[in-house]
């Protein structure tokens, strides 16, 4: 008799979320192609940010691997730093990602970004995204210059398709971490300084270049709690070793040290232009 009273309420339609997510995924994706275009019109940034790394793999690993002042498991030395090297050319082409923001505020640029009708977080993924397609293709330039130099690495396409999508997560962490810094100091001048100043640190507080075990208790906690150390021991596994048994932890470690950074800058991404 009262039944008609408590009807139940009508089901909510999942479409518009589903639109709204297609949507942002869509924003997502325009930032991050109009980003990699200005690598298509400036190719050579590439052979530019190739230096380092070639350094790297052709004098330190050749001599160090002569040296034999590691135990790296019965490894050769060379095999053992090229994953170390991939992960330090990630990390120097996205924290330096930031700079860019910097640019597109004194040009008025990133004022018409944050005036589109677009969720800001799709901005910032968008440009982390990109950071992370720029740093596949300086990936690929690193193992091109290992597989001619007769480096013994693991050319398996399922370990190098999960390599990728980790050098990916890797740098869309560090383009988050550089986008912060932006919008902290808001000049080039100051990024570029704390940019040199944190990028040393991290690369030799990690496993890239030697074992932890090598290093003192102090240092190795240090690099237990950096993000390009899982990096490196995701890559190495997958490229080396063939050893992922931490695979999943390093893959989680990135991906909430990712999801953080992209929160926090969401939040400040704004206050570039303050």
């Amino acid at each position: 008799m009262n039944s008609g009273r408590y009807a139940a309420p009508a089901a909510v339609s999942a479409e518009p979320l589903v639109r709204s997510a297609w949507q942002a995924l869509a924003s997502v994706l325009v930032i991050a192609e109009m980003e990699v275009r200005k690598l298509r019109h400036d190719p050579t940034e590439l052979l530019t940010r190739a230096v380092q790394p070639v350094l790297w793999l052709l004098i330190f690993g050749q001599v160090f691997s002569r040296v034999r002042a590691f135990n790296t498991g019965g490894v050769p030395y060379q095999a053992f730093m090229t994953p170390g090297i991939l992960s330090q050319s990630v990390m120097f082409i996205a924290i330096f990602f930031g700079i860019a923001i910097i640019w597109e505020r004194d040009v008025g640029i990133l004022q018409k970004f944050l005036a589109l009708p677009v969720p800001r977080v799709a901005l910032v993924l968008g440009k982390a995204f990109a950071a992370g397609v720029r740093a596949l293709t300086q990936a690929v330039i690193v193992l091109a210059l290992a597989a001619v130099i007769g480096v013994p690495l693991r050319w398996y396409l399922p370990d190098l398709l999960a390599a990728a999508g980790v050098a990916v997560l890797g740098a869309m962490f560090f383009a988050n971490l550089s986008m912060i810094i932006a919008a902290l100091v808001k000049t080039r001048e100051r990024f570029m300084g704390i940019g040199q100043v944190i990028t040393m640190p991290l690369f030799f507080a990690s496993n890239a270049l030697y074992p932890v075990s090598v290093m003192p208790p102090w240092l190795q906690v240090v690099s237990l709690a950096n993000p390009l150390s899982y990096m490196v021991d995701f890559l190495r596994g997958a490229l080396v070793t063939g050893q992922l048994g931490h695979g999943p932890l390093d893959a989680a470690v990135l991906t909430v040290a990712c999801a953080a950074a992209t929160a926090v800058a969401h939040y400040l991404y704004p206050r570039v232009i303050i």
